[in-house]
Parts: C-alpha cells; structure tokens; sequence
C-alpha cells in the first residue's frame, strides 16, 4: 500500500436518517463516519465511484485522508455496508488514526507456486490478523507450496510477517494443509449403482422395443 494516502474529498453531514441517505444515493453520494478515540465523531458525504474505487484498489483496510471541508483526517476504512442487491456500497465507517500509529487489521493470506504431483493443497484459512503501521499494511501476504509434499502443513506462525509487523492470530492457526486426494466411498458406490441401474434399464428397453418389433412383424405377416 502506498506510504502516501489518497485524499478523497468530503463534505459534513448536517441531515440524518434514513431520507436523508437516499437522497445522497440518488446524487451519487454515499454517507459514513469517522470514528475517533478522544474526539466527536464525524458525520461526512462522499462520491460513491471514489470511495468505491478506493476500496476496490486498496482493499478493506485502505488508508486516506478524508479532506472534510478542507480539513485532512488521516484514517482507515474500518466497516463498509453494501447493498445486498447491486453490492454497491451504501455505507462506510472510518476509523481515525495517527501517523506513526499501529493498527490491528486482518490480512488476506494467497499461495504462490506448485506443490508435490499428486498433492492436494487445503486453504484452511484466508487471512490472518497482524498488527503493523498503519501507513504499512500490505495488500496480501503470500506463503510459498512450491514442492510441498502430503502430510506437509503451514501454520500462521510459519508465515513471513512485513518489518515491523507482529502476529496477532493464534500462532498455531492452520493455513495451508497438503494431504491426498479424499475419495467418498459411499459416493462411488452410490455412482456406480446409479449407473449399473442405468444399464439395466436401458436393456429393458431395448428388449420392449425388440417385442414390440416382432409383434408388428408377425401382424403383417398374418395380413
């Protein structure tokens, strides 16, 4: 993430209410706070393709400054309420914060490379919690698979932290599990019955229609 936050512009809230958001959605606006220890919280309005672009560029835990009304308020999205139809935000919280300041966020964790032939990689986990500098957080951290081999696992403690970073989850947190491909018994033998019965029936059918061939042929050898 970048060290230096974009600034998105924003203007105060006087109206609240239910009304008064629909009226900012219908003018391509959407509402949030900006929450921050020791101080009033903040009721401000902003673009929604800004803010949308913003979280989809830098994440759930994009760091901004939010310019309210010529005031720059360093913070970080810490909570976005989404349409469940369109998906399109309408709503965002912010948590205010301090240059220098560490934060507590959570992390998407990713795979890089390939694991042993006939391995099967498990993500038992997606993310893991660190603390860091808020200025600092990395988009994803990525743990390598290359030539790992069945039986092989990766536990968060395992995983290389950003400088300056520290570990929150449980150190002893699964993420990564290489085993053998499972096969359910119960659903091959569930399959191949299915299939057996298929075979059957479609026998059966072939021995109908051969009877119903020969019952015509025997009528028109009578005629």
């Amino acid at each position: 993430m970048a060290i230096t936050p974009p600034i998105v512009k924003a203007e105060r809230r006087e109206e609240f209410g239910k009304g008064a958001a629909r009226r900012l959605r219908r003018d391509g606006k959407i509402p949030g706070v900006l929450y921050e220890a020791g101080i009033e919280n903040t009721h401000f309005a902003v673009d929604r393709i800004e803010i949308t672009a913003l979280v989809r560029n830098n994440g759930t835990n994009a760091i901004l400054e939010l310019d309210v009304d010529g005031t720059k308020l360093l913070s970080m999205v810490k909570h976005i309420d989404q349409n469940v139809l369109t998906l399109e935000i309408d709503h965002i919280d912010l948590l205010g914060i301090k240059r220098g300041e560490k934060v507590v966020v959570s992390v998407p964790v990713i795979t890089e490379g390939e694991a042993a032939p006939g391995a099967v990689v498990l993500q038992e986990a997606t993310e893991v919690e660190i603390e860091i500098d808020a200025l600092n957080i990395p988009d994803e951290i990525s743990i390598s698979i290359e030539g790992k081999e069945i039986g092989d696992q990766i536990f968060a403690s395992d995983i290389t932290l950003p400088e300056g970073a520290e570990l929150i989850s449980d150190p002893e947190t699964l993420l990564v599990n290489v085993t053998f491909e499972q096969v359910d018994e119960e659903l091959e033998e569930a399959a191949a019955e299915a299939e057996e019965g298929g075979a059957e029936a479609g026998a059966d059918a072939d021995a109908t229609v051969e009877i119903a061939d020969g019952g015509e042929g025997d009528e028109g050898a009578s005629e």
